[in-house]
């Protein structure tokens, strides 16, 4: 978080170098229009303030019920349209897929010797808004299909080929950085084992099953 106005100049100059592809792109459009108008000393004055508040009524949750009670007649202005949302930079989409992606182990009762049928799972998720992003990512990564969940779009990919050839070279080329790397690192043995066909025995499955119980939420790294 940043809090002091003086640094703000630098997460400005990130964001303009480095743009946003979803929908957020809008509430940071917004925010540089307020970082314009308090450079100029505008809000110091009560048009000044107005205009502000006109500006936060359209960005993330729009006007606390507080700020509508103290200023019924704020009307939003209107929010920017994100139009590009194509995937230029692999290092932008590994960073994204840190905060927003999934990489899982999917198991389920089944016919087979074992009783348990074994898969794996890539799945960026996303408000519906940003639909034509998530479509973009089958484009780009050349494979994968769309679900809808309620308000959520969800780009997956389930084909055990497309999870090897494309989705686990491009992240051992564009590294994750954060806690989902450690995710990815298990995501990749659990797909050495299924290629080695180790999760047709009792042994390779309680390997499978074990890295499955340590990944995402169920890590525990302390």
């Amino acid at each position: 978080m940043v809090n002091y106005f003086k640094y703000l100049p630098l997460i400005i100059a990130h964001f303009e170098e480095y743009p946003l592809l979803t929908q957020k792109q809008a509430d940071y459009n917004l925010f540089k229009m307020v970082i314009i108008l308090i450079n100029k000393g505008e809000h110091l004055t009560p048009q000044g303030l107005m205009n502000i508040l006109s500006i936060k009524a359209s960005s993330n949750l729009g006007l606390p019920d507080r700020l509508k009670t103290q200023y019924p007649n704020i009307v939003p202005v209107v929010r920017p349209i994100v139009t590009d949302q194509t995937v230029k930079d692999p290092h932008w989409l590994s960073g994204f897929v840190d905060g927003e992606g999934y990489f899982g182990i999917m198991t389920q009762k089944s016919k087979t010797k074992l009783g348990i049928a074994v898969w794996l799972r890539f799945r960026i998720t996303q408000h519906s808004r940003d639909e034509k992003l998530m479509h973009s990512l089958i484009e780009y990564f050349d494979c994968g299909s769309i679900q809808h969940t309620g308000n959520c779009v969800e780009f997956n990919v389930e084909k055990f080929s497309d999870i090897k050839l494309k989705i686990i070279p491009f992240f051992q080329k564009y590294h994750l950085l954060g806690a989902k790397e450690k995710d990815f690192s298990d995501f990749c043995k659990a797909a050495k084992l299924i290629e080695e066909k180790a999760h047709l025995t009792k042994e390779g499955l309680d390997v499978i099953m074990s890295l499955k119980k340590s990944m995402n939420r169920s890590r525990n790294d302390e």
